[in-house]
């Protein structure tokens, strides 16, 4: 019995489109399949209507002919004797059936009597039987035109007969007709062609929806991508924000569950909790840059940019007691770029080297390079800490990696401000042992999207 208080399981966005993807390929498979069965269908339909009426205009020419040598003598009895002198009735037989004087025309379609076999051929190549054969005249007859139908020999064969009513001579309009001449022809070949077309409509009609499905598929593949990369770009802002947030969070829950026990100096707290305050505003700033750049909703907004004075001006606020960025700027270098992204990206890659780039106990020692390369702009950040660690070289600028090897966006960010404007990010040991990172910008601006 079924359950009423079952609760459905909630499909996710991602699933949901999923689904509509494999409905959006069946409704198109289906849509497919009904057009070409009944093109398939009209196809067969046609080849054996065509198929049927080749068979009776080749008994109709023989008939026809044969009605040709049909004579009556003086009394208006039929004579077969110039029919049978010159026409072989055997193959394909050839049957002449008369309605007697007295008799009249029977009045159903089942009732084939009154007809007399005037000539049947002795040892023809289709045997058929002798009520097929009046059922065939009576109908020609009652009908007073030619009429054909399908029919089988004794052995179960396929034939088709044809059978053409014949009048008296100087017959008026509205006579009667004196008899019919009835034709057999083998349908067997006839009938395999129209199988064999049967199977290959049938096979090609299959594939061709097997086809359609595959097609139908891709299409609806590329037309639910974008969402697709929709929610994917949504579950990984969502999950980086619950990953950053996660830790200062609980920190300034710690620190504000201490300061009501009074177990701290107010000061302190109201200092740390600035200190987290500020580190939630970075992450939450940084979160919302690279949704925005993934997303492609922040537009850039392009200027031209003096890269040496954006870069002095960064490293001057960078720069913290015991530690040194020193900028290294030969001449000016002008670019054309979005001024925030670009100096998020250079603050990050020299907030980075100056957390990571010295090793245990000693002061971070930060050089960056800015100069040209033609028609590139570059600038370098260069330390002397550790180096890059080979197990996240690999993947040094996916989100929640670092040089360290521990969690972070600004790496990421910065490769994602170098692709928006056409340029690169690339990473290298240094000439000290630690670690260079290059950040190269295009001289003219990003690409335009012609």
């Amino acid at each position: 019995m079924r359950n009423p208080f079952r609760v459905r399981r909630a499909l996710t966005p991602t699933a949901r489109v999923r689904r509509l993807r494999r409905r959006i390929t069946v409704l198109f498979a289906l849509t497919s399949a009904a057009g070409l069965v009944a093109m398939a269908a009209l196809a067969v339909r046609s080849d054996g209507v065509r198929g049927r009426e080749q068979l009776d205009q080749a008994m109709s020419a023989d008939t026809n002919w044969a009605l040709g040598l049909l004579e009556t003598d003086e009394d208006g009895r039929l004579d077969t004797e110039v029919l049978l002198d010159n026409a072989g009735t055997a193959c394909p037989p050839l049957f002449l059936l008369a309605v007697p004087s007295a008799a009249s025309v029977p009045d159903g379609p089942d009732t084939p009597g009154g007809l007399v076999v005037e000539h049947a051929p002795g040892r023809p190549c289709l045997t058929v039987s002798a009520a097929s054969v009046r059922q065939a005249a009576a109908t020609a007859v009652r009908a007073d035109e030619p009429r054909s139908r399908d029919a089988r020999t004794v052995d179960g064969e396929p034939v088709r007969m044809f059978a053409l009513p014949f009048y008296p001579p100087d017959a008026e309009e509205d006579a009667l007709p004196q008899g019919a001449l009835v034709t057999v022809a083998d349908a067997s070949a006839q009938r395999a062609d129209h199988r064999r077309l049967t199977w290959v409509v049938t096979g090609g009609c299959a594939l061709l929806v097997l086809l359609s499905a595959g097609v139908g598929h891709l299409l609806s593949g590329r037309a639910v991508r974008p969402a697709l990369k929709v929610l994917d770009r949504q579950e990984a802002f969502l999950t980086d924000a619950a990953h950053d947030l996660r830790t200062p969070a609980a920190s300034l829950r710690t620190l504000a569950e201490t300061a009501l026990r009074g177990e701290t100096d107010s000061t302190d707290v109201h200092r740390r909790t600035l200190r987290l305050a500020e580190t939630m505003g970075t992450l939450v700033d940084g979160l919302l840059t690279r949704a925005r750049l993934m997303s492609g909703t922040a537009p850039l907004a392009v200027e031209p940019l003096r890269l040496d004075q954006l870069v002095e001006a960064v490293a001057e606020d960078a720069a913290t007691e015991g530690q040194r960025v020193a900028v290294r700027a030969p001449g000016a270098v002008v670019v054309a770029a979005d001024p925030d992204l670009v100096r998020r990206a250079v603050a990050n890659l020299v907030g980075n080297a100056l957390v990571h780039g010295h090793l245990p106990g000693e002061r971070a020692q930060v050089e960056v390079t800015v100069g040209g390369e033609g028609a590139t702009a570059t600038v370098t950040v260069e330390d002397a800490g550790p180096g890059l660690p080979p197990e996240v070289a690999g993947a040094l600028f996916d989100r929640f990696r670092s040089g360290s090897g521990s969690t972070g966006l600004g790496l990421s960010i910065a490769s994602w401000v170098a692709h928006a404007h056409g340029g690169s990010l690339t990473a290298e040991p240094g000439r000290r042992g630690g670690a260079r990172f290059v950040l190269r910008l295009p001289a003219g601006g990003p690409p335009s999207d012609d």
